[in-house]
């Protein structure tokens, strides 16, 4: 069962910006996105439930921090595919908290999120190792997007279009499709072959696998990723995915 945090309608502009894409997100199952894990260290209570509400309705699995304390926590208990950053923190400056995650070698991608948009404030981010820079307001769609394209150049993909013989998955719009035919998975199932696709012929572990689709505050039942694997092999073959007893599951690299 997925717990998330109440979602109470945004105010100003940024708020109209928000709402009107939440309501223009797909319902759950046809979500737009990929298996990634964001982290938004954002203090603004209703701007940071918003984005989190609108970011998991695109298929992200989304944790969320106020401040800079519980931003460095975060980060030293587990694995984030990408940050949004607020600038201007409660207990400090999002870009020297930044500044020391580089300093510490922590590569993860990062988009600073602030109302300082002039250029020379994007010029301070950016050196401070920021990946992106969005200005307040901003289009939750530019937002996602822009998450993706850092993710994308940090992995070394001029795309986050992934193929495999004949099968191709498509993060952007949530389509798969094998031999040419489209193919339909729920997010979680579209999410574990992402997962798998990224790295044919390495063995994921079912510990890791979890990791990646289920933030905090979600009751993750102890068989449910074999029940994924089982859809997708019903779907697309027994043959797809192996399972390698006592390590994990991997997708057979292309011929």
């Amino acid at each position: 069962m997925r717990i998330v945090s109440g979602f109470e309608e945004p105010r100003g502009i940024l708020g109209r910006h928000l709402t009107e894409n939440l309501k223009l997100a797909p319902p759950i199952g046809i979500e737009k996105g990929g298996p990634m894990r964001i982290l938004i260290v954002e203090d603004d209570s209703v701007l940071s439930n918003g984005l989190k509400t609108g970011l998991e309705l695109m298929g992200l699995t989304v944790d969320a921090v106020v401040n800079c304390v519980d931003a460095r926590a975060a980060l030293a208990a587990s694995k984030f595919d990408a940050i949004v950053l607020d600038r201007m923190l409660p207990d400090g400056c999002g870009l020297a908290m930044l500044k020391d995650l580089r300093q510490s070698g922590d590569d993860a991608p990062v988009l600073v999120l602030t109302a300082l948009d002039e250029v020379e404030d994007k010029i301070k981010g950016l050196d401070a190792g920021a990946d992106d820079y969005l200005g307040k307001p901003f289009d939750l769609n530019e937002l996602a997007a822009r998450i993706r394209a850092i993710v994308r150049r940090r992995s070394g993909r001029a795309s986050s279009r992934l193929a495999l013989g004949g099968l191709v998955l498509d993060p952007a719009d949530m389509s798969i499709s094998y031999k040419g035919e489209p193919v339909a998975l729920s997010r979680r199932e579209f999410s574990v072959l992402a997962i798998l696709m990224e790295r044919p012929g390495s063995i994921r572990s079912k510990a890791g696998i979890e990791d990646r689709l289920y933030g905090w505050g979600e009751e993750v039942e102890s068989n449910a990723v074999e029940v994924h694997i089982h859809n997708i092999r019903v779907k697309l073959g027994r043959d797809m995915i192996e399972t390698v007893r006592g390590l994990g599951y991997r997708i057979k690299r292309a011929p």
